[in-house]
């Protein structure tokens, strides 16, 4: 099997650095890359990095990775609140899904608190900023070498 871990990005996630840096850090997305390159190689893993602004672009990144990955990383980011069809193209995975946020939306607006990603995800990282990719990816490795993958 594959050691390809994708790491997938949702609406916004381009902005990083600038957007709400209060919320979300001054990494960049290019930073939080980086460290994913460098923490999966470490790990003995590649990974396929993509961020996307459109809904039906992500669908296609996940349905993607049931044939070349051997685990997903995502931070739907607003879609995870409100994506039926993300959730649905998730559940079509048979390999290890980490939802990743870089803030703890638990502590945030009420409507922020649940996610449909976590429906279909092995497990959740949030709260960490740019390093709650890092932790997802460590997870993930975890997981993948936990189920033989």
């Amino acid at each position: 099997m594959s050691k390809i871990i994708f790491v997938l990005s949702g609406p916004n996630l381009n902005l990083l650095g600038t957007r709400e840096p209060e919320i979300y850090g001054y990494a960049t997305l290019k930073d939080v890359e980086d460290q994913c390159r460098a923490k999966a190689a470490g790990l003995g893993f590649e990974i396929d990095f993509r961020q996307s602004n459109h809904e039906g672009v992500l669908i296609d990144w996940i349905q993607e990775a049931r044939l070349k990955a051997c685990a997903v990383v995502l931070n739907p980011a607003g879609y995870g609140h409100t994506s039926v069809a993300i959730l649905d193209s998730l559940k079509t995975l048979a390999i290890p899904i980490v939802e990743c946020h870089l803030s703890n939306p638990a502590a945030r607006e009420e409507f922020r608190r649940s996610t449909y990603v976590s429906l279909a995800a092995t497990g959740i990282v949030s709260g960490f900023g740019a390093k709650s990719y890092e932790l997802a990816i460590e997870a993930a490795a975890a997981l993948v070498a936990k189920s033989g993958l």
